[in-house]
């Protein structure tokens, strides 16, 4: 295996953890507590979004930066105490990270989640040596479905993008990372298998691929 040509690239909510329930309950909680309308079928597609656009949809105006800071956290607050007694990973991640470690892969993560939620998960979960770089909401200007935050991570990892494998559980992220030029394995956690279009491949876990078929994917030969 070519593990100087080739990345993988994971994102967050929905591929490392199936967290998709807290979510829905912790805006739920949030918007019943400021009086902002919510509607979970609406929410299904905010996946992949950074706080700041979610709250542009929910306030149904542009918030300050001041509020996006204390309005998101206000929210990931209450998602963290909600996930914390159930956070475990996704069926089979674990074994697939320690393989791709041990082949000698770079492995990064971009995701939409503030960095406290990826220090709160990577640290409960023992797995943030795994990745490298990481990148956070923080570290981007525009949220999926543009590619900015793939291109970076590619980037970072010293990888072209048509040599970067992504796995993504949205409809934003697929399309982030295909607008960067990246092929995508799809994760049925969010969404139903077919609304993720666009994918070489959807997995509902880890356990049902392997690294030498996502290999394959990235060298054209699956």
């Amino acid at each position: 295996m070519d593990t100087n040509k080739f990345a993988f690239i994971f994102d967050m909510d929905g591929v490392i953890v199936d967290n998709a329930e807290c979510h829905y309950h912790a805006w739920e909680e949030f918007c019943r507590r400021k009086g902002y309308n919510y509607q979970r079928a609406d929410s299904r597609y905010w996946f992949g979004n950074t706080n700041r656009e979610i709250l542009e949809k929910i306030m149904d105006r542009k918030p300050s930066p001041e509020e996006i800071r204390e309005l998101g956290e206000e929210k990931e607050a209450i998602y963290r105490e909600l996930i914390a007694p159930d956070l475990r990973p996704v069926e089979g991640l674990e074994a697939l990270l320690k393989a791709m470690n041990t082949s000698g892969f770079s492995v990064a993560m971009a995701t939409s989640a503030p960095i406290e939620n990826v220090d709160f998960v990577l640290g409960r979960l023992g797995i943030r040596h795994y990745f490298d770089p990481i990148v956070d909401a923080s570290g981007v200007e525009n949220g999926k479905p543009s590619p900015e935050i793939y291109l970076k991570a590619a980037r970072l990892v010293g990888r072209e993008p048509a040599n970067c494998l992504v796995f993504e559980d949205a409809i934003a992220g697929i399309r982030s990372a295909r607008n960067a030029g990246m092929k995508v394995v799809g994760l049925v956690t969010t969404l139903e298998e077919e609304e993720l279009e666009d994918t070489e491949l959807n997995i509902s876990d880890f356990r049902q691929t392997s690294l030498e078929q996502l290999y394959g994917i990235l060298s054209g030969d699956f």
